[in-house]
Parts: structure tokens; C-alpha cells; sequence
């Protein structure tokens, strides 16, 4: 009861004292974390049972959904179980679901839609999580948000001020935001509406950190700060450290997540690299194994669309009945000019070796083309293109681009035998300007068809989006 009357007085608090003494901030912070680890403790309770009778939850989750389809009249008649609703109900890819969802104006299953219990559950947990690890980042003042729209419930507005956030929200641009926040030497995190917003923002501020750092000291929101702009600098010139994606395990080095029971609705399709022929039965939570790997499929209330969203996950792990998954590739990713399959995950190992045989150089991003794409064959093998933003170097030796190509050979076998028979070319590298990859994800959201957020593409199928990455080469 003595919470709940503090949680109540929180905004008449701010409202008498709006000069806001360092006691009250110190207060409010304290009060709120208290209220957040009462009601993080409910929260972990309800996932503990939740996932103890994952099969029961499950089957009450997709009741849910059935109760409150947004398209009834999508629904063949008879559909009140789980095994008649997979039965009956076919499987759908992502790029059909956004075709037809385009047409209706309404957002593909995978938009961040997804309010009250669920929600309320991850955002807690999620923070009691990263305050446990990583204290100092959730700290009063430490952290901003840097996008119009705030992460934060609109049940619980009032925990953005207890909490001490340093920006204000309103409308305002994602800069002018982020360049408000590094004014504060307190600042320790950056919140964001959707991680690849926030993956925009941590890009621009690497690429335009020095001239951030200059508006900083010549005051051009206000007082100049020069020590401030300096201390900025030496932080960007250390490079990025710390956390870049939120589970209920951050201290660990490769990212598991849970899957929980709830909403939305949750199937693995059983997937196997190098086979033909697909998986049409799917599994529940409690039916899959260990080790192996699965494509998701989600359902959620808005379409009662059972959607492949083509994240291969593998099974690292339990919590109760509920599988512990890291992803590993995205189906649709890969390279092919000669009947190989290079994937996602394959290349990107490759890359990173490379990129670790160049001095200096810092991955940013990157999206590959196959020849054929691109036209540039010119009566040469057909081969991969690849669109690079780096930081650190603005040129690469012959002998440097060839590394890519060495490092591709060894991590593929398939591709060095090609590679032997000349079936195939080496690897082409081109070096783009700074924002290049900001302006290919602004073209993908342009995309009717595309999804909110955009998904970033590692291969690019569209003649004009690889286009608009050429038109930026600067070697």
C-alpha cells in the first residue's frame, strides 16, 4: 500500500518541485527502482509458471489471438484448437504476407505491436536484467532517448522522469536528439523505438562523431562545452564497447535468447543446411531438441497469419519447458552465381577474418551483390560484389581486397572448388562514403511493400537498391 501511494505522489512531486533538487532526483530514482523490483518480481513469477506448462500457456496464447482477430473473416470455420488451427492454417513467408498486407494497410506480423502483459514483462525484466550486470548504465541521468517515440509503455510514462532520463521526448529529430544527450557527461546509454533505429544511431555517431563533438564545444544548442566535446572524442576514438542487444543473460559473450509461451504465438519448423526439401510440420515450444536448428514462425491477433519470418534459430539451452535459442542466419541471405549456397552466417566469418588482416580498418556495415545484379560481368567468371563502410581506412591495397576472397575459400569448400575450376571470379570489394547505408535503409522503408522497421538486407536482389550503393563507392 505505502508504494502504491508513492507511485501516486511521483508526478505531484515533480510538479511542486520543478526546479528539481539533486534529493529529489536521488528520492524519485530510489522509489521507482523499488516499485520496478516489486513489479519485476511479479513478472518473473508469472514467466516461471508460464513456461513450468509452456504447452498449456501456449494453448491459452493462441486462444487469445482466435478471441481477438483483428480478420474474423480470414478464419476457416472450426478453428478452436491448436492442432485444427495448425492444421488447417497454411504457412506463409514474410514477403507474402507484406504483399498482401500492403494492399490492406495493415502492418505484417512482425511490427512492433505488441502492448500490455508481454510487453510490460520484457520491458521490467529486461531492465532489472541489465541493471544486475551493468549497474552504472541505469544510473539517474545516465540515459537519453534518441528517437521521437519513446521505447517506454504509455501506462508507465511517469518512470521515463523517475528514472531520471536525460532528454526530454518531443518532436524532435533523431540528431538533435542524440546531440542534446551527449551534452551530458552522465550519459551512459541510448534508448531507441526499434534496434535498428537504434543500430542507425550508433552508426551516425561513429561516422559523424567529430562533428558532433564540434557542435558540442561551439555551443550549438547553447553553451559552448569544450571539455565535454573532448571528452566525447577520446571515447569515439576508443571505439564502441558494451552491450548492443538486450536478453535475460547479457553477461554472456554470444546472445541466448528465451522464447517464451505467450503472445505471439510461437512455432519452430525444423530446418536442415544442405537439404532440398522443406519441413511442413512445424513444432511447439516443448517438442524440440537440443543442438538442432529451426526457422520461427509467429502468429499474432492483428492477421492470423502463421508467418515464416526466415530467422534460422539453434536450441542452446532450456528455462523449464521453454527452449533458450541464438540465431545463426537468416534464410533468403545467400550468395549463389554457380549453384553454391553461401549463406549469411558463412560469409560473414569470412568478412570478419578479413577485416581483421586490415590495420586500421572497423567494419560499419556491408551488403553483397551477386554480378549478375549489377551487370559487371564483362565476359569474366560471374562473382560476388561486396558494398563496405569502414571506418579507419578510405582505400584498400590489391593485395588487402584479396584477403576476402582467401578467407571465403577456407570457410567454404564448395566455393574453392569452384574458385579452382574458374567457375567462379574473386570477390569484388568496394568502399562507399560515410551515411550510405542510412540512405539504402531510408529506400527500404520507402518500399510499399516493406516491413516497420525495414529489414537490412545482406543481399541485394534489386537492381536499384544496388545502384544506390554503387552511385556512393569512393574506391
Amino acid at each position: 500500500m505505502l508504494l502504491l501511494w508513492l507511485l501516486l505522489l511521483l508526478p505531484l512531486l515533480a510538479v511542486l518541485w520543478q526546479q528539481k533538487p539533486s534529493w529529489l532526483i536521488l528520492l524519485r530514482h530510489q522509489v521507482a527502482w523499488r516499485v520496478l523490483a516489486w513489479e519485476a518480481a511479479c513478472q518473473q513469477r508469472k514467466l516461471q509458471q508460464s513456461t513450468l506448462r509452456a504447452g498449456q500457456s501456449q494453448q491459452q496464447a493462441l486462444l487469445w489471438c482466435l478471441k481477438r482477430a483483428q480478420s474474423p473473416c480470414c478464419l476457416p470455420r472450426g478453428i478452436t484448437d491448436m492442432s485444427t488451427f495448425r492444421n488447417q492454417l497454411p504457412l506463409t513467408k514474410t514477403s507474402q504476407v507484406q504483399e498482401e498486407e500492403s494492399k490492406e494497410q495493415l502492418l505484417p506480423p512482425s511490427s512492433p505491436q505488441y502492448h500490455g502483459e508481454a510487453s510490460l514483462q520484457a520491458t521490467l525484466l529486461g531492465l532489472v536484467t541489465l541493471n544486475k550486470v551493468y549497474p552504472e548504465v541505469l544510473s539517474p541521468g545516465s540515459s537519453a532517448c534518441v528517437t521521437p517515440t519513446s521505447p517506454w509503455l504509455g501506462s508507465v510514462p511517469w518512470l521515463r522522469h523517475a528514472l531520471g532520463r536525460v532528454s526530454p521526448l518531443g518532436a524532435k529529430d533523431t540528431r538533435t536528439l542524440l546531440l542534446e544527450a551527449l551534452m551530458s557527461s552522465g550519459l551512459r546509454a541510448l534508448e531507441a523505438w526499434t534496434a535498428v533505429e537504434l543500430l542507425d544511431v550508433f552508426v551516425g555517431l561513429e561516422a559523424d562523431g567529430k562533428e558532433l563533438a564540434e557542435a558540442i564545444a561551439s555551443g550549438k544548442l547553447g553553451t559552448p562545452l569544450p571539455s565535454r566535446a573532448a571528452e566525447l572524442q577520446e571515447a569515439l576514438e576508443q571505439g564502441p564497447r558494451g552491450v548492443m542487444a538486450l536478453n535475460l543473460w547479457p553477461e554472456q559473450p554470444q546472445g541466448s535468447y528465451l522464447l517464451p509461451p505467450g503472445i505471439p504465438f510461437i512455432e519452430l519448423l525444423p530446418f536442415k543446411e544442405g537439404t532440398q526439401e522443406e519441413a511442413t510440420s512445424t513444432l511447439l515450444l516443448t517438442d524440440v531438441q537440443r543442438k538442432e536448428e529451426y526457422e520461427l514462425v509467429l502468429t499474432d491477433h492483428a492477421s492470423l497469419t502463421r508467418c515464416r519470418l526466415g530467422d534460422v534459430v539453434q536450441v542452446v539451452g532450456a528455462y523449464n519447458q521453454c527452449p533458450v535459442v541464438r540465431f545463426t542466419r537468416r534464410l533468403g541471405q545467400t550468395l549463389s552465381v554457380r549453384g553454391e549456397v553461401t549463406d549469411e552466417n558463412t560469409f560473414s566469418v569470412a568478412l570478419a577474418q578479413a577485416v581483421g588482416q586490415w590495420p586500421g580498418a572497423k567494419l560499419l556495415d556491408y551488403a553483397c551483390v551477386e554480378s549478375g545484379i549489377l551487370d559487371s560481368c564483362d565476359g569474366s567468371a560471374p562473382h560476388y560484389e561486396v558494398f563496405m563502410e569502414l571506418r579507419g581506412l578510405r582505400n584498400l591495397s590489391e593485395e588487402n581486397r584479396d584477403k576476402l576472397d582467401h578467407c571465403l575459400q577456407e570457410v567454404s569448400p564448395h566455393y574453392k572448388s569452384l574458385r579452382h575450376r574458374g567457375s567462379v571470379g574473386p570477390v569484388k570489394i568496394h568502399l562507399v562514403g560515410p551515411g550510405s547505408f542510412r540512405v539504402l535503409r531510408e529506400a527500404l522503408a520507402a518500399c510499399p511493400s516493406s516491413s516497420f522497421p525495414p529489414e537490412m538486407p545482406r543481399v541485394l536482389r534489386l537492381s536499384h537498391l544496388a545502384q544506390l550503393l554503387w552511385k556512393r563507392v569512393i574506391s
